[in-house]
């Protein structure tokens, strides 16, 4: 099976691009996720029996749909939204469920995952799971599609760190507005800068102005004037990348001091000359 990976931040690393899940090793996460339910209910049921002969049928029919639900229900949205994405099966295997934005995995989005696993996972034996993470290219199940979630491995090889904040921006990108800013032209901007030492110099700056303005369309206020567009783009992603890690670790974002423009040395990306 191919590996596939994906742009994204995990709930503890600071790595940006790691391996989406296979399905074989979400196979063996959810076995273990299976086994630890099945033997939560059986105890819950042995310890039952053994007050059977105080309550009547109804109310023994009644405590065993309680205990079924408490089980398939909640003890994925209780320990997933505990740990940001992370079952026991899953802690085992090194996987966690992050959001498609690769947040990390809300209270609503783990009861959506679970309400669909009772029908996919325990219903139909699995099947439509299998499926559907088969046909996804982030092999996604049913329960991962209608949450808006993935499952991602955090024992995948971590990928080339993001850009450094150049200093002289770092004043401008901490007051930048960037809930417009798509998915995409991030990663655009992402791929370009890594490549960019590998442009020839025209190519080079017509690609920077060209994906700065796709990116500046999306994000405010504007750049200082005369700041080259390279070192733009590296700003908008190493503040990206801040945020959503202050924002994963609960923590204040990164004071940084205004200090003059243009800076006194290049700071990061050198634009091309």
């Amino acid at each position: 099976m191919p590996n596939r990976s994906h742009e994204l931040v995990t709930g503890d690393a600071v790595v940006l691009d790691i391996p989406i899940a296979q399905l074989p090793v979400r196979a063996v996460s959810a076995l273990i996720d299976i086994t630890v339910v099945m033997v939560a209910y059986v105890c819950s049921m042995v310890l039952w029996a053994m007050t059977l002969g105080r309550f009547d049928a109804a109310l023994t029919a009644a405590i065993m749909i309680i205990f079924a639900v408490v089980l398939l229900v909640g003890y994925p949205v209780t320990i997933e939204t505990l740990t940001r994405g992370r079952s026991l099966g899953k802690m085992a295997m090194g996987l966690r469920v992050v959001s498609d934005d690769g947040g990390p995995e809300r209270f609503r989005q783990a009861l959506f995952r679970a309400l669909a696993g009772v029908v996919e996972i325990w219903a139909l034996t699995g099947s439509p799971a299998v499926i559907a993470s088969l046909l996804s290219a982030r092999g996604k199940r049913l329960g991962d599609i209608f949450a808006g979630t993935m499952v991602i491995s955090e024992r995948g090889p971590a990928a080339a760190p993001p850009p450094q904040m150049p200093p002289g921006l770092a004043w401008w990108a901490s007051t930048l507005q960037l809930s417009g800013l798509r998915s995409e032209s991030a990663e655009l901007a992402r791929q370009f800068l890594g490549r960019a030492a590998q442009l020839d110099p025209h190519t080079r700056q017509m690609m920077a102005y060209r994906i700065s303005g796709e990116v500046l369309a999306h994000i405010s206020p504007p750049p200082p004037p005369d700041a080259p567009p390279e070192l733009v783009l590296a700003a908008v992603l190493a503040e990206r990348h801040q945020r959503e890690l202050a924002r994963l670790q609960a923590g204040p974002p990164i004071p940084y001091p205004p200090p003059s423009w243009p800076p006194a040395g290049p700071g990061g990306y050198a634009p091309p000359r």
